[in-house]
C-alpha cells in the first residue's frame, strides 16, 4: 500500500478515536449528572469539557501516529532504499536505526552484507587473477599508443571512435569550431564523411577483387588518401579494415566482414611546405636564370662571330657577360642560402633540444670503460637552453664520444668541455680541452677515420655523420686561452609547436582512456535515442558556476565544467573546463561559494565564444546534471544572444534520486554521494561537481535497472513525475 494512503487512513482512525472519546465522555457526564441530587453542569460547561477532551485525545493520537509512522513506516522505507544501495555496491552498510526492532534487523542485514562482501571479494580476486594477463596487454597497448609518433584512430562502421592515441588527439582536435576527438565521437567531425565512405568502398572493392578461398583471408585491402583537417593541417591517411568473423553484420571483405577501420595518419604539412619551397626554387631558378643566360649566350655569340670587333665594343660585351654572370651567381647563392636545409637533407633527421642532447653526451662520454682507473671528466659551459637542432642524434653522440675518448687514450686528456650556442641561423657545438695540442693533419685524420671506440665500431667517419646532419666540422686552436677545439656548425631548428604531451602516470583505475573496443557493437543508425538502453548511450556530465542564483534577473555563467561517459565509463581525461568573463560584477555571496574572483576572470573569453565550443564538446550525447533545470535555464537565456541551442535530452541526478529514493529527506549532491558511496572532491568547482555527478549517475544506472527503468524514455518519464520536476527557475 502507498505510504501516503497509509498515513491518510491512520489520520481517519485518529479522528474516529477522538469522536469515540468525545461520545464516551459525553455519556459519562450525562450518567454522572443523572445520579447527582443537585443541579448538573450547564450546557456551555459540557461543550467546553467535550472540546478539551476531544483536543487532548486528538493531540495524543496524532503524536502517537506521527511517532509510530516515523519509527515503523518511514524508517523501514528509508531502510529498504538504503538496503538496495548497499546490495548494489560493496562496502556500504545500513546506518543505526531508531526503533529497537529495526536496529536488530539492520544489524542482521549488515552481518549478511559482510558475509556477501567476503564472498564477492573472493570471487573478485579470482576474476582479477584471470584478467591479469588481459590488463597487462591493455597496458602495453596504452603504452604503445602513447609512444607512437604517428596518429592512430580506430572506428566502427558508423564512424564512432573506439581507439585513439595522444598524438591523434593533439593533431585532430582544436579546429576553428572547437571540434574534439574522443571516444564515442564521430570521426566525421574531423574528416569529410564522403571521403571516408569512398575509402571504405575502395576497401570493399579490393576485397572483392582478392576474393577466392583462404587467399582472401591473407590479402587485406587498404586505401590511402590525403586531406586537410578542420584545424588546417594536411594529413596522409592509410586506412585498413578491422575484420570480424564469418556471419557478423557489416560490410563484406572477401569471406570476412568489416566491423570497423583503422586510420594511421601522418602530418605532411611540413613536408608539403618543403616540397612547395622546392618547386618554387626550381621555378625561380628557371625564371631567374633564363634572362641572364640569354644575355650571356647572345654576348658570347657576338664575340665569336665578330673576331675583329673593336676593343671598346668587345669590352662592352664582356661587361654584359660579367654583369649577367654576377646576377646569376647571386641568384643561385640566395636560393642555396634560403633552401640549403631542404636541398641537403638526405637522412631521416629528428628535432631535439640541444641541452638534452648535451646531457646525454655527458653521460655517454663520462661512463667508465672496463679496465680504466678513472673516467673522463666532462663539463658543459655556455649552453643555450632554448636552442633546437635537427640532427641524427645517435650518430652525433657517437661522433662526440669517439673524439673525446680518443683524446683520453692518445693524449691523456683528463677533462673535456661541451658548449652550444647560436651563431646566426646555425648552432655552434664545441668539444674543447686545455693543454695538449695536436697538428691539423692528425685532427683531419681523426675526422675522416672510421669511428672505433673499444669494442664499438662504425663504418662511418665523423665527417660522414656531420655531413648527414647538413653541418660542417673542423679543428682549431686558441693560443691565447691554450685551448683546442673541434667545432661543429649545425643547422638550428625552430622549436616544435606540436610536441606530444607526456601521458602522466596515473594510479590504478585512473589510466587515460583512449580506447573502448565495446563500441564496435554500436550502431547509431539502428536505434531511436529514446528507446535505446541507458547503458548504451554517451553522456556529457556538466555543471556551471554563476554570479548568482537568479538567471532571469541578469546573473551570468562564469565557469562551465564537463566530462564524458562512454560505455559506462567516466572519461576523466576528456574534459571541458573554461572560465568565462560575465561582463558584470560578482556578488560576494557567490565568490564565497565557488572562490572565483573578478581577477581570475579578466582576459577570459565571453559566453559568445565559449558556448559554441561547449556545444561541440557535448554533440551527439545526452546531457546529465545535478539540478540541471537551474543550469539549463542559464543556457536557454543565451540562445538568442549566441545562436546556440542545446536540444539534446537532459537527465537530472536530483530527479533520478527522487525516483530511486522517494523517502529520503535530502537529495543534495553530497547526500546522494554519501548514500551511494561516492567520494566528494572539488566541490563547488564546475569540473569537480561534474565529476562527482558523473560518478553518482553511474551508480544510479543499475539501481534504475532494478526498478525497470532501462531506457532513456523511461528515465525521462519517471523523472517528470517527481515533485522536484515542477520547480521553475
Amino acid at each position: 500500500m502507498n505510504p501516503t494512503r497509509k498515513l491518510v487512513l491512520a489520520a481517519v482512525a485518529v479522528c474516529l478515536f477522538a469522536l469515540v472519546l468525545v461520545v464516551a465522555t459525553a455519556g459519562l457526564m450525562l450518567a454522572s449528572e443523572a445520579g447527582e441530587s443537585g443541579g448538573g453542569r450547564t450546557p456551555e460547561e459540557r461543550v467546553v469539557v467535550l472540546v478539551v477532551v476531544a483536543l487532548a485525545g486528538a493531540t495524543l493520537g496524532c503524536w502517537a501516529l506521527i511517532r509510530l509512522h516515523a519509527l515503523y513506516v518511514a524508517a523501514p522505507l528509508r531502510m529498504a532504499e538504503e538496503l538496495a544501495a548497499t546490495v548494489a555496491y560493496n562496502g556500504l552498510r545500513l546506518p543505526e536505526q531508531s526503533a529497537p526492532e529495526l536496529r536488530v534487523l539492520a544489524q542482521a542485514a549488515n552481518q549478511l552484507l559482510s558475509v556477501r562482501d567476503v564472498l564477492e571479494q573472493d570471487v573478485a580476486e579470482r576474476v582479477n587473477e584471470a584478467r591479469a594477463s588481459l590488463e597487462e596487454e591493455r597496458s602495453r597497448l596504452a603504452a604503445l599508443m602513447a609512444e607512437l609518433s604517428q596518429s592512430v584512430v580506430v572506428c566502427n562502421l558508423d564512424g564512432r571512435v573506439l581507439l585513439y592515441n595522444q598524438r591523434a588527439k593533439q593533431e585532430l582536435s582544436g579546429g576553428a569550431d572547437g571540434s574534439t576527438l574522443g571516444l564515442g565521437r564521430s570521426i566525421y567531425t574531423v574528416f569529410d564523411r564522403a571521403l571516408i565512405e569512398h575509402a571504405l568502398e575502395r576497401l570493399q572493392q579490393a576485397g572483392r577483387d582478392q576474393a577466392g578461398g583462404e587467399e582472401s583471408r591473407k590479402l587485406v585491402g587498404s586505401a590511402q588518401f590525403v586531406t586537410a583537417t578542420r584545424a588546417g593541417r594536411l594529413v596522409r591517411a592509410h586506412m585498413s579494415p578491422v575484420l570480424g568473423g564469418d556471419g557478423q553484420h557489416g560490410a563484406r571483405l572477401g569471406g570476412l566482414s568489416i566491423s570497423g577501420f583503422v586510420l594511421v595518419l601522418d602530418d605532411v604539412t611540413s613536408t608539403n611546405e618543403r616540397h612547395g619551397r622546392r618547386d618554387a626554387l626550381i621555378q625561380s631558378l628557371i625564371e631567374g636564370g633564363r634572362g641572364p643566360l640569354g644575355s650571356i649566350r647572345a654576348a658570347a655569340e657576338m664575340l665569336s662571330d665578330f673576331s675583329d670587333m673593336p676593343p671598346r665594343q668587345r669590352d662592352r660585351f664582356l661587361g654584359v657577360i660579367r654583369d649577367e654572370a654576377k646576377v646569376l651567381s647571386a641568384h643561385l647563392e640566395d636560393a642555396a642560402a634560403a633552401f640549403s636545409n631542404d636541398l641537403r637533407e638526405r637522412w631521416l633527421l629528428e628535432e631535439i633540444l640541444g641541452a638534452e642532447l648535451l646531457e646525454v653526451a655527458v653521460r655517454r662520454i663520462s661512463e667508465r670503460r672496463e679496465g680504466e682507473r678513472r673516467a673522463l671528466a666532462v663539463k658543459t659551459e655556455d649552453v643555450d637552453e632554448d636552442l633546437w637542432l635537427r640532427v641524427d642524434s645517435f650518430g652525433l653522440l657517437q661522433a662526440l664520444r669517439y673524439l673525446a675518448l680518443r683524446l683520453q687514450d692518445e693524449y691523456e686528456v683528463r677533462e673535456v668541455r661541451l658548449s652550444l650556442a647560436r651563431s646566426g641561423q646555425l648552432a655552434q657545438l664545441d668539444l674543447s680541452w686545455l693543454g695538449t695540442f695536436m697538428n691539423n693533419e692528425t685532427a683531419m685524420g681523426w675526422l675522416q677515420d672510421p669511428m672505433t671506440t673499444g669494442s664499438e665500431a662504425s663504418p662511418l667517419s665523423v665527417v660522414d655523420v656531420i655531413e648527414r646532419c647538413n653541418g660542417e666540422i673542423w679543428f682549431q686552436r686558441v693560443r691565447v686561452s691554450h685551448r683546442a677545439i673541434f667545432r661543429t656548425m649545425l643547422p638550428a631548428a625552430a622549436a616544435p609547436t606540436d610536441l606530444p604531451r607526456a601521458v602522466l602516470a596515473a594510479e590504478e583505475g585512473d589510466r587515460p582512456e583512449f580506447y573502448d573496443f565495446d563500441i564496435f557493437s554500436w550502431s547509431g543508425a539502428s536505434h531511436e535515442l529514446d528507446d535505446r538502453p541507458l547503458t548504451e548511450l554517451s553522456y556529457t556530465v556538466f555543471d556551471t558556476e554563476t554570479t548568482g542564483l537568479q538567471p532571469s534577473q541578469g546573473d551570468e555563467i562564469i565557469q562551465i565544467g564537463a566530462t564524458r561517459i562512454v560505455n559506462r565509463r567516466l572519461l576523466r581525461h576528456e574534459c571541458f573546463d573554461q572560465l568565462i568573463d560575465p561582463r558584470r560584477p560578482l556578488s560576494q555571496q557567490s565568490v564565497e561559494v565557488h572562490g572565483i574572483t573578478r581577477e581570475l576572470l579578466v582576459g577570459q573569453p565571453t559566453i559568445d565564444t565559449v558556448l559554441p565550443q561547449f556545444q561541440t564538446f557535448c554533440a551527439d550525447t545526452v546531457l546529465v546534471g545535478h539540478n540541471a533545470a537551474f543550469d539549463m535555464r542559464f543556457l536557454q537565456l543565451k540562445e538568442k544572444q549566441t545562436g546556440v541551442r542545446f536540444e539534446q535530452p537532459v537527465l537530472d541526478t536530483l530527479l533520478l534520486s527522487a525516483v530511486l529514493h522517494p523517502n529520503q529527506n535530502s537529495h543534495r549532491l553530497e547526500a546522494i554521494a554519501e548514500r551511494l558511496g561516492v567520494s566528494v572532491f572539488g566541490r563547488h568547482t564546475a569540473l569537480g561537481d561534474a565529476m562527482v555527478t558523473g560518478e553518482v549517475f553511474l551508480k544510479m544506472l543499475p539501481l534504475l535497472a532494478e526498478m525497470g527503468v532501462t531506457t532513456l524514455r523511461q528515465a525521462r518519464e519517471a523523472s517528470e513525475k517527481t515533485y522536484h520536476a515542477r520547480l521553475k527557475y
